[in-house]
C-alpha cells in the first residue's frame, strides 16, 4: 500500500529527464506519469531490453520515447542511432508526431519512412541526416537494400504494437532487418496482447528482458462502456445506425469500423445522403494525403463520423472520440481491443457499441475469452424497422456458420444444403418501399460493390 502511494507521488522530474524534455512534457499537457510509464521508464533508462504489454490509449509512446530522447541526446552524426518499427504508415506518422512534440526544444533530427507515397521526399530526409528513424518494415528495407540506409550505428530498436505486426505477415522482414543491424544493442518491444508468433518474437528479439505488464491481456480500458445488438442482416444494421445518431449531442464524435473496404464506402455514402453530418472514409483504397487529411479534419473536431476500416484502427489518437461503432465484428479479434482503445482515451469516457448477425456472434464469444467479459446485449430499439434477410445474404451467413463448427469439429459435416427456389426478399428482389430514398440508394452501393467485385 505504502509503495502504491509513493509511485502516485512520482512526477516526470524523478525520472532524472533533462531540461528541455521536462519543458516539452508540461507545454503538452502531461501532468502526472501513466501507469507504463512509471514501470517501464526507469528500466529502459537503466539499459535493459523490456517486454512491454500495454493497450492502447495508455501512454506507451511516450514509455519508450522519454527514455529514448534522452539516450539519443543531441545531434550526432548522419546516420540513425534509434529505429522505431511501426506495423502502418498511420502509427508511423503519429510516433514521428509524438516524437515531435517531445524532442522540441531538442536539436535531434527524426523521419518516418512508410509505402503509400513517392519515396523521394523521405529520402532527402534521411540523407540530409538523422538520429531517430521511424520506418515500417517494407519501406526500410527497400531504402536499405538500394543502399540509402546505413544501419550499423543503431543503439536501440523498439517494436511498436508487436502483435499487429505479426498479423500483417511481418515476421520475414523483422528478421531480414535483425539480420543487418547490429546485434549489440537494446531492444524494446510493445504489444497489447501476446499471442503465440509474438511469444516467439520476444524469445528472437530480446535478452533477458523486463517484463512490464500494465493490465491483464487483451483487458478493454475501464473507461469504455460496452454494449452489444443482435442484428439480422446489412440493412437492418444501417436503420440501427441510423437511429442511434439521432442523438447528436451525445453521438458527437464517431468511428464506424467495417470489415471491409466495401462496407466502409457504403456506410460513409449513406451517411453523407441523408446528411447527418459531416463524413470521412479511410482504407487502404484511399490515398495517402486524404487519409491524412480525413484524420486531421476528424481530430479538429470539423468532421462528426469518421468510417475506418482495420487498417486505420491503430493510427488514431483522439482524446475526445463520443463512441466506436463496430458495424462489423472484427475477425482478428485482439482488432476489437484497438478499435474500442479508440474510445475513452486520456481518462475521458467513451462508449463501443457492436451490431452483430447470427453468424458474427461465433466471432464475439471468442472475443469476449480473450477480454475475460461478456459484452452486455441491448434488445433492438423497438423504433428500429428490422428487414427480411435477403436470400443471397442468408446463405452466405448459413455458409459462414457451418465453416466455424467445421472449425471447432473437423468431422462436422455440414448442415448447409444450398437451396435452390424462389425465397428472395423483396428488398433483394430490388423492390423498394414508396417514398424510402433508403432503400433505392442502398440497392444503389449495392450494385456498384458487386460490379467491382
Amino acid at each position: 500500500m505504502a509503495e502504491e502511494t509513493e509511485k502516485e507521488n512520482i512526477t516526470f522530474e524523478d525520472f532524472k529527464l533533462n531540461k528541455q524534455l521536462l519543458n516539452a512534457i508540461e507545454e503538452a499537457g502531461y501532468d502526472k506519469p501513466t501507469p507504463i510509464q512509471l514501470e517501464a521508464i526507469p528500466v529502459i533508462m537503466g539499459g535493459h531490453d523490456i517486454l512491454g504489454i500495454a493497450q492502447t490509449g495508455t501512454g506507451k509512446t511516450a514509455a519508450y520515447l522519454l527514455p529514448l530522447l534522452m539516450k539519443v541526446k543531441y545531434a550526432q552524426g548522419t546516420n540513425p542511432r534509434a529505429l522505431i518499427l511501426a506495423p502502418t504508415r498511420e502509427l508511423a506518422m503519429q510516433i514521428e508526431e509524438n516524437i515531435g512534440l517531445l524532442a522540441k526544444y531538442t536539436d535531434l533530427r527524426f523521419a518516418a519512412i512508410y509505402g503509400g507515397v513517392g519515396p523521394k521526399t523521405q529520402l532527402s530526409r534521411v540523407h540530409e541526416g538523422i538520429d531517430i528513424l521511424v520506418a515500417t518494415p517494407k519501406r526500410l528495407m527497400e531504402f536499405y537494400l538500394k543502399g540509402e540506409l546505413v544501419l550499423k550505428e543503431l543503439k536501440t530498436m523498439v517494436l511498436d504494437e508487436a502483435d499487429k505486426m505479426m498479423d500483417m505477415g511481418f515476421m520475414p522482414q523483422i528478421r531480414q532487418i535483425l539480420e543487418v543491424i547490429p546485434r549489440k544493442r537494446q531492444n524494446l518491444l510493445f504489444s497489447a496482447t501476446m499471442p503465440d508468433k509474438v511469444v516467439e518474437l520476444s524469445e528472437e528479439f530480446l535478452e533477458f528482458p523486463t517484463r512490464v505488464e500494465i493490465t491483464p491481456q487483451a483487458t478493454p480500458v475501464e473507461t469504455v462502456s460496452q454494449v452489444l445488438y443482435k442484428v439480422p442482416n446489412l440493412r437492418t444494421k444501417i436503420e440501427l445506425l441510423e437511429h442511434l445518431i439521432q442523438d447528436t449531442e451525445t453521438f458527437n464524435r464517431v468511428i464506424i469500423f467495417t470489415r471491409s473496404k466495401k462496407n466502409a464506402e457504403s456506410v460513409s455514402k449513406f451517411l453523407e445522403h441523408r446528411n447527418y453530418g459531416e463524413v470521412r472514409a479511410i482504407h487502404g483504397n484511399k490515398g495517402q494525403n486524404t487519409r491524412i487529411n480525413s484524420m486531421e479534419a476528424f481530430k479538429g473536431g470539423e468532421v462528426r463520423f469518421l468510417v475506418a476500416t482495420d487498417v486505420a484502427s491503430r493510427g488514431i489518437d483522439v482524446s475526445m472520440v463520443s463512441h466506436v461503432i463496430n458495424f462489423d465484428v472484427p475477425l482478428i479479434y485482439e482488432d476489437y481491443v484497438h478499435r474500442i482503445g479508440r474510445t475513452g482515451r486520456a481518462e475521458n469516457e467513451g462508449a463501443a457499441i457492436t451490431f452483430a448477425t447470427e453468424a458474427e456472434m461465433y466471432h464475439v464469444h471468442k472475443i469476449e475469452k480473450i477480454i475475460r467479459m461478456q459484452i452486455p446485449q441491448n434488445p433492438m430499439p423497438a423504433e428500429v424497422k428490422v428487414f427480411e434477410t435477403p436470400f443471397e445474404e442468408q446463405q452466405e451467413m448459413a455458409r459462414d456458420v457451418d465453416r466455424q463448427k467445421r472449425r471447432e469439429n473437423p468431422d462436422f459435416k455440414g448442415a448447409f444444403h444450398e437451396k435452390k427456389g424462389k425465397h428472395k426478399s423483396n428488398f433483394e428482389k430490388g423492390r423498394k418501399s414508396k417514398g424510402d430514398p433508403r432503400d433505392s440508394f442502398w440497392q444503389k452501393t449495392k450494385k456498384k460493390g458487386s460490379r467491382k467485385k
